[in-house]
């Protein structure tokens, strides 16, 4: 994994998540501030890693999720949200995510991480 796409509304948050992630390994992040933007974004580079928020202006992350599944099926997202109710997460696993990680219990990143490349090889 290389390209790792970061949206969320909040600046420190993503930049949070961003250090959290380069404790690790070495990685190339692309960030969102708002759902539309990520949705654009992904088309663009179509990202090895997403982690999406649920709460952004313009686009929510659940209709993120959903449209950037219909433009790529193979799409790795992970939800990353403080709403995690079990409405969202089931709806989010539904529409295709691959994980669900609620804020801010942010610990499992480097976890998941590694469990996704496990799953690629």
């Amino acid at each position: 994994m290389s390209i790792i796409l970061i949206a969320d509304d909040s600046k420190f948050m993503r930049c949070f998540l961003k250090n959290k992630l380069q404790q690790q390994r070495t990685l190339t992040f692309v960030e969102a501030s708002d759902g539309q933007e990520a949705i654009d974004i992904y088309k663009l580079i179509k990202a090895d890693v997403t982690f999406l928020d649920i709460t952004m202006p313009k686009v929510n992350g659940l209709t993120a999720l959903r449209e950037i599944m219909e433009f790529d099926a193979s799409a790795t997202v992970i939800m990353c949200s403080a709403i995690g109710t079990e409405s969202n997460i089931i709806e989010a696993l539904k529409i295709g995510a691959k994980d669900f990680i609620v804020k801010p219990n942010l610990n499992c990143l480097v976890n998941i991480l590694e469990k996704l490349d496990r799953n690629k090889n």
